[in-house]
């Protein structure tokens, strides 16, 4: 039986921060050095156009998220690396699969309800500012997906809705194409099977022959939770809260220094789990480190302190990482031959989906 194919991405708007490290590219990155799966990982180029318009910038947030993907220990020998902009089949998908996709659907996506939250509360149009790349890109994400039809996404807790609306949009596709496939999907859900669903309907005789759109799962790391940023909010470039991954040590230490932190002594006892330091701290340290500040915390420690322990942590994580990506951003030729060699892995099989598709509903 072949491996199944893992599938994640992350959209260049700026060096990838510590929030995105945890909650996608580590967990992805082990999965990968597993073995246990063919792995496909990709920068999301197109996805960034929905704030990004300056052509520079983009280019050079393109490198800085594929050095940070190799720095952090990804191996293109191990795992196919490319751009999404590089396989053109996925916008050819993303009409297609349109097409079978409801705007209620896209109404409910976090991103533009956010969006509409955000012009009511300010008192203007509740579409002000949104173009389509932001209502509807949690089509593209799914065709991203769908186009090497990814049996499992590696995510954060924050991206588990797209990988549902994925599923919500290739139920509907197959439901139209695919003979029996509720009755199918129904019967591998109440019965004890080893099969999935991608391998049943390729082994059948009445639905082989028809394009399939596989329905992905999403992948939380176990015990993984979303890294909040330096005000207790989520991590997030648009919230000016985060911390960039390969930040200087200096420019680390002014980063922590701005950690929310309570009013309370340096020798009252405090609270570690009600502490954005020590969620910090245990998210990059060793257990034997943790348990260590844990036990400071509860017999009182000065946040001046607890700040200083979380810089010497996460900088002696980041050192090695850091120098392998300012080595490749000062060369990013090797970058370009990394990204178009992983293109050329995925674009077989990307024009071999779209052909099979295009023959299923009739427009070939």
């Amino acid at each position: 039986m072949s491996k199944k194919i893992c599938l994640t991405g992350v959209k260049p708007t700026g060096m990838p921060h510590l929030g995105n490290y945890i909650g996608a590219i580590k967990p992805a990155i082990e999965m990968a050095n597993s073995g246990e799966y063919d792995s496909y990982y990709f920068i999301a180029d197109y996805h960034s156009l929905i704030g990004v318009h300056d052509a520079k910038l983009l280019r050079n947030y393109i490198y800085e998220v594929a050095a940070t993907w190799l720095a952090m220990g990804l191996d293109p020998k191990k795992v196919t690396l490319y751009k999404q902009s590089d396989v053109p089949e996925i916008l050819e998908l993303n009409w297609i699969v349109n097409c079978f996709t409801s705007k209620g659907l896209m109404n409910r996506a976090h991103a533009y309800k956010a969006m509409v939250q955000a012009n009511e509360e300010e008192q203007r149009d509740k579409d002000a500012g949104v173009n389509m790349g932001l209502f509807s890109y949690p089509v593209l994400m799914a065709c991203d997906i769908m186009i090497l039809n990814a049996d499992v996404v590696p995510v954060g807790a924050d991206q588990l809705q797209h990988i549902e609306i994925a599923r919500d949009i290739a139920h509907s596709f197959n439901s139209n194409y695919v003979p029996g496939y509720e009755k199918i999907r129904k019967n591998l859900d109440h019965e004890k099977n080893t099969k999935s669903l991608a391998e049943f309907i390729r082994t059948n005789d009445k639905t082989k022959d028809v394009a399939f759109l596989n329905p992905p799962k999403a992948i939380v790391a176990e015990g993984n939770k979303l890294l909040v940023g330096l005000d207790g909010r989520k991590m997030s470039k648009s919230y000016n809260n985060h911390i960039p991954l390969f930040s200087t040590e200096k420019e680390l230490q002014k980063l922590i220094n701005r950690i929310t932190t309570d009013s309370s002594g340096p020798t009252e006892p405090k609270n570690p789990d009600d502490s954005l330091i020590f969620d910090f701290y245990q998210t990059f340290a060793t257990k034997e480190q943790t348990e260590d500040l844990r036990a400071r915390y509860l017999r009182g420690i000065g946040w001046g302190e607890a700040k200083a322990d979380l810089l010497n942590v996460l900088n002696n994580t980041l050192k090695g990482p850091r120098d392998i990506y300012n080595e490749l951003m000062a060369d990013t030729k090797k970058i370009d031959a990394i990204l178009e060699e992983g293109a050329q892995r995925v674009r077989p099989k990307s024009r071999e989906l779209i052909r099979n598709i295009k023959n299923t509903i009739g427009v070939n």
